[in-house]
């Protein structure tokens, strides 16, 4: 069961003398025991933070040798949802683009990848994605992130643009502002001693999924079917994996969710064809937000929400593959 009272420590700061270098993450088998064999057997890279979970879905033997679009696409899920949250997109992606070889990666605290117990800013994550390409032997890929994956994918490819072919950014976290909130979620954000950090990870959690967490009474019904229930993926990690709540504060607090301009106005010059996909009902990030920073292809996504990627799944895959054969 997960030690939820786990505080990660901040930019700047190092974990105290005797702490483990990292928290374990659930098995493979609990996972699957709960929400079925939606995605393919996961693979694992060590690296100098903790041990990664990836998910492989390869080309097709059956792929035409003359077929065009990207051959290597990465998947970077969002907070809290971890990558089964991406695999309907993944999967009609990869059955359009019969050739290319898309991965899911699991990012620190989710689903089967580890907690490492350092401060989890943006470059503890782009350093995962740095040790996926070589463990692949990718000199870059097509990338596609979502919420907070797009944040990460955006800010690594301001700092590493050679290894990033493209980028379609779907309802991109980070362009949130900390002044927006009230003094007593700054001090949340800030941090402090046990009563602030107990505040801190109630509402964050709770902005976070817009209310108080509710799984769906048919669930199981639903995962049954193979669908993917996200309030029951989150519900899952908060009680079962022993890092989940940790990584998700140190995320809100230091990953770049809020106040990445500058990072994105970089990324938007570094000349990588990108393609941006909102939810028209999105608050958390707008078009004029994208545009104002150098994003000129902005598509927007009718009559949803932040949930764009998974509850428009074929209007997401329709932008992204006439973004791919575009180019």
């Amino acid at each position: 069961m997960p030690s939820i009272s786990i505080v990660l420590p901040r930019p700047g700061t190092f974990a105290p003398a005797g702490a483990p270098k990292s928290l374990p993450a659930p098995s493979e088998a609990a996972f699957t025991a709960t929400f079925g064999s939606l995605l393919p057997k996961a693979s694992y890279l060590q690296t100098p933070a903790g041990k990664a979970a990836y998910y492989s879905l390869p080309p097709s033997s059956a792929a035409p040798t003359d077929s065009t679009g990207p051959t290597r696409v990465l998947l970077v899920h969002g907070v809290q949802t971890c990558a089964i949250g991406l695999q309907p997109l993944a999967r009609a992606l990869s059955s359009r683009f019969p050739a290319a070889h898309c991965v899911l990666v699991e990012l620190w605290g989710h689903g089967l990848s580890e907690t490492p117990v350092r401060p989890h800013e943006p470059a503890l994550f782009h350093g995962l994605l740095l040790a996926l390409l070589d463990h692949l032997g990718w000199p870059d890929a097509h990338f596609v992130g979502y919420s907070f994956g797009g944040s990460t994918t955006a800010t690594f490819a301001a700092r590493f643009p050679e290894r990033v072919a493209s980028m379609v950014l779907v309802a991109p976290a980070g362009l949130l502002r900390a002044a927006q909130f009230d003094d007593v979620q700054r001090g949340c954000l800030a941090g402090g001693g046990e009563a602030v950090e107990d505040q801190a990870r109630a509402w964050i959690l709770e902005w976070l999924e817009g209310g108080r967490l509710v799984v769906p009474e048919d669930w199981k019904e639903r995962v049954a079917r193979g669908e993917v229930v996200a309030e029951a993926v989150r519900d899952w990690q908060i009680r079962e994996h022993a890092g989940h709540v940790a990584s998700v504060v140190g995320i809100f607090r230091d990953g770049g969710v809020m106040d990445r301009h500058a990072d994105f106005a970089s990324a938007a010059k570094q000349g990588i064809r990108t393609r941006c996909v909102l939810g028209e009902l999105d608050d958390l990030c707008s078009v004029r937000d994208l545009q104002v920073l150098g994003f000129a292809d902005v598509q927007v996504v009718p009559q949803v929400g932040h949930g764009v990627v998974r509850q428009s799944v074929p209007e997401v895959a329709d932008l992204i593959e006439e973004f791919w054969n575009r180019g």
